[in-house]
């Protein structure tokens, strides 16, 4: 049961759709790899004069020993980043990387904060703006650098503004107070562009997600295009002699082209879709459905399918049975079915196609033979006549 905080949550930060959380993560982590050298580089070109500001009046470890750890820390972000680029980046290395650089940031967040406020408290009024100058240049350009995350980045602002802001507006002074309102109306604003930078990003990742599943599929029935059947088979036969068994049956309608000559072509889409929905429930989750066009499908079978090791081709010409009620009429067509087996009867594409074209060739031709056979009249029926 989902709570208030839950749902406040996520009106505030909606989550990522489902479809593509994977793209989304992926194309966030690269964008991470791609900005962190320049956040490394611009923390620790600043390390120097952080530590040259610092109050005298601080320990010694405070005041150069946490600009000293954080620029080893930039250093050894550095050396990781370009190791990190020649790597594949996998789904999994993403969601660590995302989350390492939640972790990270935020800490590193903590102590540039806290370095900052040590310092305020400890210096005269009149240094206290270079201290909170520093801090805050600092949590905006890396906020800025890490906005393709948008948790991490709010996160960083809100641990290296807010101090520093909450000491500025409770000193008296007018300038400072000045200068704190100035800082958090500029943290705002790059809130609200980490917030649409955000859904930019997602509605991006969704319109070429359903660019892709239109080019991936046939516009009258809704079941995949050819295009799709070729991409999954390719994956299968990639692995050469380790590739995994699958089927690959075609199937051609018997009958179809009369129905559409008699009573038009919306009547006929109606029917295509109408077998479009038996096949489908026919296969269910255990293969893919394919129109390869006109009233020619296909349908491939993996090697995990729970249909593997059963007559496919009976099952969807038995889905094929019933009429169709179109309209009012009751519709009957046919269908013949050809399959291949990969390996045994091809190791690429194209001979798998032809393999199972020539048995669904095979299958017509047998089929028109038996129904003259049943049209011509027995010898003593002829002669009677």
């Amino acid at each position: 049961m989902r709570g208030p905080f839950q749902n406040l949550r996520d009106r505030l930060m909606p989550p990522v759709p489902g479809a593509i959380r994977d793209e989304f993560t992926i194309l966030r982590a690269r964008r991470v790899e791609s900005q962190a050298p320049t956040m490394y580089l611009m923390l620790l070109a600043t390390t120097p004069t952080a530590a040259w500001a610092g109050s005298a009046d601080l320990n010694w470890m405070i005041k150069y020993g946490m600009p000293a750890l954080l620029a080893v820390l930039c250093v050894l972000g550095l050396i990781e980043n370009i190791i990190s680029r020649r790597r594949s980046l996998s789904l999994r290395r993403a969601r660590l990387m995302v989350k390492k650089t939640a972790s990270v940031s935020g800490w590193v967040g903590v102590m540039c904060s806290s370095w900052a406020v040590l310092n305020w408290l400890a210096s005269p009024p009149e240094a206290h703006a270079s201290f909170a100058m520093i801090i805050a240049m600092g949590s905006l350009a890396t906020a800025y650098c890490l906005s393709a995350v948008r948790f991490t980045a709010i996160l960083n602002l809100v641990i290296g503004v807010v101090p520093i802001s909450a000491l500025m507006l409770t000193s008296g002074r007018p300038a400072e107070v000045a200068a704190a309102t100035s800082l958090i109306l500029a943290t705002m604003i790059l809130v609200r562009f980490i917030m649409q930078g955000h859904t930019m990003l997602i509605d991006l990742l969704q319109l070429q997600h359903q660019t892709r599943d239109l080019a991936h599929t046939d516009p009258l029935t809704g079941l995949a295009n050819r295009r799709a059947l070729d991409e999954r088979i390719a994956p299968l036969l990639r692995k050469g002699d380790e590739a995994a068994p699958f089927k690959l049956v075609l199937l051609d309608l018997d009958g179809f082209k009369p129905v559409n000559d008699r009573y038009g072509h919306a009547f006929g889409d109606k029917l295509l879709c109408g077998v479009a929905d038996r096949l489908r429930e026919a296969v269910g989750d255990g293969g893919l459905v394919v129109r390869q066009g006109g009233d020619e499908f296909a349908v491939l079978i993996p090697a995990h399918s729970p249909l593997h090791g059963s007559a496919v081709a009976d099952r969807l010409l038995i889905a094929l049975v019933r009429p169709h009620m179109i309209e009012g009429v009751p519709v009957q067509v046919g269908a013949s079915v050809g399959g291949a087996h990969s390996p045994a009867d091809g190791t690429d594409a194209d001979a798998l196609f032809d393999f199972a074209d020539r048995a669904l060739y095979q299958a017509k031709h047998t089929a028109r033979t038996a129904r003259r056979a049943e049209a011509q009249p027995e010898p003593d029926t002829a002669l009677r006549a």
